[in-house]
């Protein structure tokens, strides 16, 4: 017998990503553009990408704890992960999303 629910989301992606936003403000926007990119360019199909709107979904700003937009969760692989910000930093996102170690990014500043 097979999981529904997450468990299946999971089987069909690596990463499952929830990213709350506030709306279309410029910020939120902005966070949706840089993670479908950041997705795109570095999992390719090993992701489920999931937007939620916290004025149109307000209990699940409560039931996750979300206390400043954008926030990025990375719910599996584990360990869960939160990113706060328009995620414009691409290389802080990577290290937040276990694709890329502490240390590589501290070459990359230095090279």
């Amino acid at each position: 017998m097979s999981d529904n629910g997450s468990a299946s989301a999971a089987a069909k992606s690596d990463y499952v990503l929830r990213l709350y936003v506030t709306g279309q403000t410029p910020r939120s926007v902005a966070a949706i553009e840089n993670m479908r990119r950041i997705c795109a360019e570095h999992l390719a199909e090993h992701y489920t990408l999931e937007v939620i709107d916290i004025y149109q979904h307000p209990e699940a700003c409560e039931e996750q704890q979300i206390i400043a937009a954008p926030t990025l969760i990375k719910v599996l692989p584990h360990p869960l992960r939160r990113i706060i910000g328009d995620l414009s930093n691409t290389e802080k996102v990577l290290v937040g999303l276990d694709l890329r170690s502490r240390s590589d990014m501290t070459e990359a500043k230095r090279g």
